[in-house]
């Protein structure tokens, strides 16, 4: 077990107290305008019980009282509870880019990962996954799999489902793995992994997830996604209401998906073969956003 001691405090440049106590598992929740909404109880009571596990909140620029409202659960539990706040609303994706970054370089925890802070995956059966993990280390990442099946409590809403069956089809073009479930909010990940993972900003805000795999797959091989990364069907999961992919964003998915494709299978593909991909990777992703800022408009 790793030492839990509390020893010394000190304050970062955003302004924040931290610990050097040491934690084994780093859990990032993004949190944008959540305050009429924020399972402050579960959270608190889920630090007092597991000084084991780092709850690092990340202020996405929010414009309500969420940041005062973090700092409030911060100081009832500081040991194990801590805040970073962004200077602008930049996203999920930067939000929990920005998060993943700022613990793995000041906390040496050996897993790390994020979670919805709406808690439609609960904060103990992220626990539960994380302890698998380390009981399975041949596994360099775990991802929650909202799989229904009997005995299992997964209720999804039937745009959700649709649009989970639209990405699951196309990450079985671009990935060419069998994933049941990329766009969980439950992901860990190995600590070594964080640097290469998460140093670059992503393409896009609402496909990130999907990204972080083909991320894996262009640096070490189909393989690796195969035998490297393991789908952890979750037993409860609930489809909160007030969800942030609004209809303007959805339309937008499908341009994105070709960035990605492009990105991260096309030019790589053609830069394989010929030595030089067959348009510069820029302009065409330039030419994508254009198409797909052009569809948005029409609604």
């Amino acid at each position: 077990m790793i030492n839990q001691t509390v020893k010394t405090n000190h304050m970062t440049k955003n302004s924040q107290m931290i610990t050097t106590q040491t934690h084994e598992y780093g859990i990032i929740v993004p949190c944008y305008n959540e305050e009429k909404r924020f399972p402050y109880t579960d959270f608190l009571s889920f630090a007092r019980k597991h000084p084991e596990v780092l709850l690092c909140f990340v202020n996405d620029g929010s414009k309500d009282n969420t940041l005062p409202m973090l700092k409030g659960i911060q100081i009832e539990n500081p040991g194990n509870i801590s805040v970073y706040s962004l200077g602008k609303n930049s996203g999920k994706s930067e939000a929990v880019r920005q998060g993943m970054i700022y613990v793995h370089q000041h906390f040496p925890v050996t897993l790390l990962g994020f979670l919805d802070a709406d808690l439609a995956t609960s904060l103990d059966e992220w626990l539960e996954m994380a302890r698998y993990k380390e009981k399975h280390p041949r596994f360099a990442a775990i991802v929650g799999s909202r799989i229904q099946r009997l005995g299992a409590n997964i209720n999804r809403s039937d745009s959700r489902s649709l649009f989970s069956n639209i990405v699951k089809k196309f990450i079985r073009i671009i990935l060419k793995t069998n994933f049941q479930d990329t766009q969980c909010g439950a992901k860990i990940f190995q600590r070594h992994l964080v640097p290469f993972l998460f140093n670059r900003p992503f393409m896009t805000p609402w496909l990130f997830d999907i990204e972080i795999f083909l991320r894996l797959q262009w640096k070490f091989g189909k393989s690796t996604l195969q035998n490297g990364v393991l789908e952890f069907p979750l037993m409860n999961w609930t489809d909160v209401a007030d969800s942030r992919l609004k209809l303007k964003d959805s339309i937008k998915i499908p341009a994105q998906m070709v960035k990605l494709f492009y990105k991260y299978r096309l030019s790589n593909k053609l830069k394989t073969k010929t030595g030089y991909a067959f348009l510069d990777s820029r302009n065409g992703i330039s030419l994508l956003n254009k198409i797909s800022g052009s569809i948005a408009a029409i609604f």
